[in-house]
């Protein structure tokens, strides 16, 4: 093992002995459920936003954008990007305070109680049905970071996949277990800050690697497409392909998915002074703008330098690894320039490990919470809750490991999909049931399953036939959704004279 490997090793574990550091002080502070899953409502405006932005921003933030960059040029890429970051300021503009404040007035710590309660639905369907939607597509997506983690140490130390993963997933069950939504937080704030450390470390190196700016231009302009919003570069072939409007707004519809998100919305829920959340909404949208633009500008630096042989050539999924050959490459100056590639390594890390442990608290509170506690109406001492929540992500993170055995697993395409399941099946409901005064809870587990359903047979049925049906299946499920819910709430007789009269009170007192 030479010195600059051993440096990494020591950027990397002291990096995740801080995280570990974080989850035993923060345990200390876990009295109750509320403080598990929402800090006790206690995030500052900082805390709140970054720890929001790095839970959503996983592993595509320094793997997928960038490999989808270096690829096929700016289009898909950079419409994908546009969408986000429309999605993240819309987000926090409408959706972010209404939620803080109906979510208290009616008592609710987790995103399917506030659907039950929101439409004082006594048998807790809308809490079953969410807690089952949220285990569905944040298993396989937790599956996702795990797998990144395990592709991340196997290819740089050669360490077999599954010792990796597996070591990986120990420290985020541990420190998530441990300390909850203060320790996820708070360790999301300071993963948000490797992260951005790693993007401007590895654009300026893998600027000076390529030959300077002018060098990645002329190569980015020499392939057909590439520069190109209205054109894709198609690698396979080395031609340009078309970029119509109907697939503009299918890659755009990935705003949508952020009114779906339960690890979000909860970030949303926990803020301590709702006054806050405008500084928190700049905060946010600046972040995702700048770190989402600096992820694509690495991918078309990172192929200028493939083409001057700096690094090798990729293609395929391989292009997801570009941050971590020009890491090595880093590495590769000195013991100083190693450490600090162990810093960019460590950010990698941060983009998985933020948003797995927001996973497992999401899918964790279902369990406990919306199935076990509501649904089946199991009375509990909150200690006995807080056990339980504890095992659930232990065992939610054991499928997920079970699901991620596989090193060949792409990480961009287990997202979109998990991404569209949340948008389209939570968004809606999310929008209507803030902002629409007449829905009832027939309506919104109508639109629930209507979305669900929706992301996998347009996703496998649909999607394949190609053409115009060739759009990202969150738009038309999202929609699907939408009409559903009003339709069948429509129906069923709109909301009752005791739902209508609280929305309008919490509204009332919200304004």
């Amino acid at each position: 093992m030479t010195g600059n490997t051993v440096m990494i090793i020591i950027a990397i574990v002291a990096y995740l002995l801080l995280t570990l550091y974080i989850g035993v002080r923060f345990s200390k502070k876990n009295k109750s459920t509320v403080d598990f899953y929402l800090g006790g409502r206690k995030m500052g405006p900082l805390v709140t936003a970054m720890s929001a932005e790095a839970s959503d921003m996983s592993s595509y933030l320094l793997m997928g954008l960038p490999g989808l960059a270096y690829l096929s040029g700016l289009a898909d890429v950079g419409w994908t990007a546009i969408g986000l970051a429309l999605g993240t300021w819309l987000n926090w503009l409408i959706v972010a305070r209404r939620i803080r404040h109906y979510s208290s007035e009616i008592g609710a710590i987790t995103v399917p109680e506030f659907f039950s309660k929101r439409y004082h639905d006594n048998k807790n369907i809308l809490s079953l049905i969410a807690g089952i939607v949220i285990v569905v597509f944040f298993i396989p997506y937790t599956a996702s970071g795990f797998a990144a983690c395990g592709k991340l140490f196997s290819s740089l130390f050669g360490v077999d996949y599954m010792v990796a993963m597996v070591v990986f997933a120990v420290i985020i069950i541990a420190y998530t277990t441990l300390g909850g939504f203060l320790a996820a937080s708070t360790s999301d704030l300071i993963q948000s800050i490797v992260m951005t450390i790693a993007l401007i470390v590895i654009l300026f190196f893998g600027i000076s690697l390529a030959g300077g700016m002018d060098n990645v231009i002329e190569n980015a302009k020499s392939l057909p497409g590439y520069l190109s919003m209205s054109q894709t570069y198609v690698a396979e072939t080395g031609e340009a392909s078309g970029y119509g409007p109907i697939t503009v707004i299918s890659t755009m519809a990935w705003g949508l998915g952020y009114f779906g998100m339960p690890h979000i919305l909860l970030r949303f829920m926990a803020i301590e002074d709702k006054k806050k959340l405008s500084l928190s909404r700049r905060i946010a949208s600046i972040w995702v703008v700048i770190s989402m633009g600096v992820a694509i500008l690495i991918g078309i630096v990172g192929l200028g330098a493939s083409a001057t042989g700096a690094i090798p050539a990729l293609s395929g999924s391989a292009t997801e690894t570009v941050i971590i050959e020009l890491s090595s490459k880093l590495a590769e100056n000195g013991l100083l320039a190693a450490f600090v590639a162990g810093i960019v390594l460590a950010g990698i890390l941060a983009a998985t490990m933020s948003t797995a442990d927001s996973q497992l608290l999401a899918a964790s509170s279902s369990v406990s919470e919306n199935i076990v506690s509501q649904f089946l109406k199991r009375k509990m001492s909150q200690k006995t809750s807080l056990i339980i929540a504890r095992v659930t992500v232990i065992i939610i993170s054991v499928i997920a490991v079970f699901l991620a055995r596989d090193p060949d697993s792409n990480i961009f395409t287990i997202v979109s999909f998990a991404w569209a399941g949340f948008g389209a099946a939570f968004g809606p409901v999310v929008l209507l049931a803030l902002f629409w005064r007449k829905g009832n809870k027939y309506g919104a587990i109508a639109g629930m399953i209507a979305g669900g359903a929706m992301v996998f047979i347009w996703k496998y049925a649909v999607r394949p036939l190609g053409g115009a049906f060739n759009i990202y299946e969150l738009l038309p499920a999202f929609l699907v959704a939408f009409a559903a819910n009003i339709i069948v709430s429509l129906v069923t007789g709109g909301a009752s004279k005791e739902v209508a009269g609280e929305f309008d009170v919490v509204m009332k007192r919200h304004n």
